[in-house]
């Protein structure tokens, strides 16, 4: 019995986290969408090319980095590479291989969306959680699903 209860807590939590992540994306999107400015999936490839000074990455790396789906991701960098904001080259020492860079229009991209991200997560997330809380939501959610690198705004 007292593991049916456990199993019942783990659904509500499961049920409630999705919910809360959605809601927060949508707005989130919303946000951004409303000053004009790309999905914030966009900003993710941005930001992952954008690390160490810039690199360029396989779409495989990428993919496992965003956690996105191949199929999703070969489309997204498409429409960001029509918008030239990245870039594709061939992979040094294979001839089928290509990597992924950022352009100097995806830098200035990338730079120009961060405020509007930021701020429509705070004004999302921080009306409703003192500090506290968000202190104590960032450790059970590093608890769950590992920690975030450092700088990940950035």
């Amino acid at each position: 019995m007292a593991e049916e209860k456990r199993i019942d807590k783990v659904l509500h939590v499961w049920v409630r986290l999705i919910r809360a992540h959605d809601k927060v994306v949508r707005k989130v999107e919303a946000a951004v969408k409303a000053k004009g400015l790309p999905p914030i999936a966009w900003y993710d490839v941005l930001l992952e090319l954008s690390r160490e000074g810039g690199r360029r990455m396989r779409p495989l790396e990428l993919e496992k980095e965003l956690l996105v789906a191949q199929y999703n991701l070969s489309r997204l960098l498409d429409r960001m590479e029509a918008a030239g904001l990245i870039e594709r080259i061939a992979c040094p020492g294979d001839g089928r291989g290509q990597m992924i860079q950022l352009t100097a229009e995806g830098r200035a991209m990338q730079k120009r969306v961060w405020p509007a991200y930021r701020d429509a997560v705070e004004e999302t997330l921080g009306p409703d959680l003192p500090e506290k809380d968000l202190e104590q939501l960032a450790k059970l959610l590093g608890a769950i699903g590992g920690h975030l690198r450092p700088n990940a705004c950035d």
